[in-house]
């Protein structure tokens, strides 16, 4: 029975029923920027499609169910029989399945591929993100696995296949498989040369058996796991897969799963070896020179993976704002609420325009552009993951006490958006890593150098900031101390050139103003007033 106290009005309607891929001009733009021109309208049509499931009802759906009803861990059977398993809402299975069916899983040697792929994940993530862990992983492991070509020769087509399978079965005999990583331990963590596990060598050429443990390993019901152990010749990178090729259960001890702040629907496991058999992946004692490729993936993937979060964030604020009125008028037409608006979109749209851009470099594959890579992902992984969850919570403020309610999806956003920052090594770990490419690899330095001196003589605040980064780079005393600084730096010259060059003005000028320029406050919303700031809230509307 209706109540008669009142009438509901003043209600923003659903975010839902829209393409989440053409309503994201600046992801659209990057997409037709990075491909050809003869491909660009396919990449575009295939995008469109994942963006209309993405903002369907349906597509919401299945991620508000396989976060409320999160993996259970059942270690036995009803008869007493360990099994190690984990068990997933059906919702969590049918987002993964249209991933993998949508080759987000598959990157590597097609045209355009990381582009494509980065573009279609950052697209999908916006329906939940949790299930992104198996599909980075899988796509990242494709790299480490070339260092055998036997290895890679057997389980690369069932890894880039558009094909899903849940099931728990002998990895050949399925049409397609997906990959999970383990490498820190409880006592080293990011430092991974601390680890403790012992591989032991088997008669056959490559085998091993492992005995030891693994902190933290991410969709443990995965086909295989590429895992750093101790060898006789040192640290060494290993592949476990989960049932043996006799079709025995190999050992998988999955001891708990993480109660996490978020990433509620992804299943992160304390994992246990004892006698657990692998093959080796590379060469003894190089293990983490076998991994780092896989490892530079997934941290893009941090990367695409914040920037999804952030512009799913963004959106939603921009549209409770344009359906909302308050005191006389709608709050998007509020100057105040414009103003906290155009400055997240702008953080939007300079993650995603850096995000597109480094999967560009994967595609072009020479050494300028890996050069480049090197010394951009880490950097790039820094930054863009430290502004997602103040982004994600001045948008949750944007939608007031609605925001902070389940049902908004705002909290989800929320809680998922410190995880990038932390995967695949945290702050510091990623500053480190650009300080060592600078240090050892001058060519990473000067690609990035000529990367955003594209864009020099374009804005005099952009310039200004290239000739400061400059003289950072030329003083070296005390660099540690001051690394994160550097890298933040770094990362916001380099998302200014890419603006300025590729952006609408108005953007472009928000950008170096308020990030390049110091014209901006500590908070969000403290944009100059006299920048063209509905201009640039207009272009983040999702409007469907």
């Amino acid at each position: 029975m209706a109540a008669s106290t009142h009438t509901v009005t003043n209600q923003a309607p659903p975010l839902v029923g829209y393409d989440v891929f053409t309503a994201d001009r600046a992801l659209a733009e990057a997409v037709e920027r990075h491909v050809p021109a003869e491909s660009a309208a396919v990449a575009a049509a295939e995008l469109s499609a994942l963006g209309r499931t993405a903002g369907s009802a349906e597509a919401q759906e299945w991620g508000a169910l396989a976060n409320e009803y999160p993996p259970r861990l059942r270690t036995h059977d009803r008869y007493g029989n360990r099994i190690d398993e984990v068990e997933f809402h059906p919702a969590w299975h049918r987002l993964l399945g249209h991933a993998v069916r949508a080759g987000l899983t598959d990157a590597w040697g097609r045209p355009s591929g990381h582009v494509r792929r980065a573009a279609g994940f950052l697209v999908w993530t916006q329906a939940e993100a949790g299930h992104g862990c198996p599909l980075s992983m899988t796509h990242a492991a494709v790299p480490a696995l070339r260092t055998d070509p036997e290895l890679a020769a057997e389980w690369e087509p069932r890894l880039t296949a558009h094909t899903y399978d849940g099931t728990l079965a002998v990895p050949a005999s399925k049409p397609g498989n997906l990959f999970g990583m383990g490498m820190t331990e409880k006592q080293g963590g990011s430092d991974v040369r601390a680890n403790t596990t012992a591989a032991t060598p088997l008669a056959a050429a490559g085998e091993y058996v492992l005995t030891g443990h693994k902190w933290f390993c991410s969709a443990p019901m995965s086909d295989g796991f590429l895992v750093l152990a101790q060898a006789p010749g040192g640290l060494t990178c290993f592949l476990v897969p989960r049932v043996l090729p006799d079709g025995g259960r190999n050992v998988f001890r999955l001891q708990r799963l993480k109660d996490k702040l978020g990433n509620r629907s992804n299943a992160s496991a304390e994992v246990e070896f004892e006698g657990t058999w692998a093959r080796r992946v590379g060469e003894e004692g190089r293990g983490v020179r076998t991994i780092i490729e896989m490892v530079a993936a997934t941290r893009l993937d941090c990367v695409i993976g914040s920037a999804a979060l952030m512009r799913q964030a963004v959106a939603r604020a921009i549209h409770h704002t344009a359906h909302r009125g308050a005191f006389g008028g709608l709050l998007i037409d509020k100057p105040l609420m414009r103003n906290v608006l155009a400055d997240l979109a702008l953080e939007s749209e300079a993650a995603t325009a850096l995000g597109i851009r480094l999967a560009a470099a994967y595609d072009a594959g020479t050494e300028a552009e890996r050069a480049f890579a090197r010394i951009a992902v880490p950097a790039a992984k820094y930054w863009v993951t430290k502004r997602c969850a103040p982004t994600a919570a001045e948008a949750l403020e944007c939608l007031g006490g609605n925001g902070y309610v389940e049902e908004s999806g705002m909290p989800r956003l929320l809680r998922e958006a410190p995880l990038n920052s932390i995967w695949e090594g945290s702050g510091n770990v990623q500053a480190l890593d650009v300080l060592r490419a600078l240090q050892r690899e001058p060519a990473a330095l000067n690609a990035f150098l000529q990367e955003v001196g594209l864009a020099r003589g374009a804005d005099h605040r952009l310039d200004g900031a290239i000739k400061g980064l400059l003289t950072e780079l030329a003083d070296l005393d005390g660099i540690e101390a001051r690394a994160r600084r550097l890298v933040e730096r770094m990362a916001l010259v380099l998302q200014g050139s890419l603006l300025v060059r590729y952006a609408p003005p108005e953007v472009a000028d928000a950008f170096c103003a308020s990030r390049l320029g110091g014209d901006r406050g500590a908070a969000f919303g403290t944009l100059p007033h006299t920048l063209a700031l509905r201009a640039v809230v207009e272009r983040a509307r999702p409007v469907h």
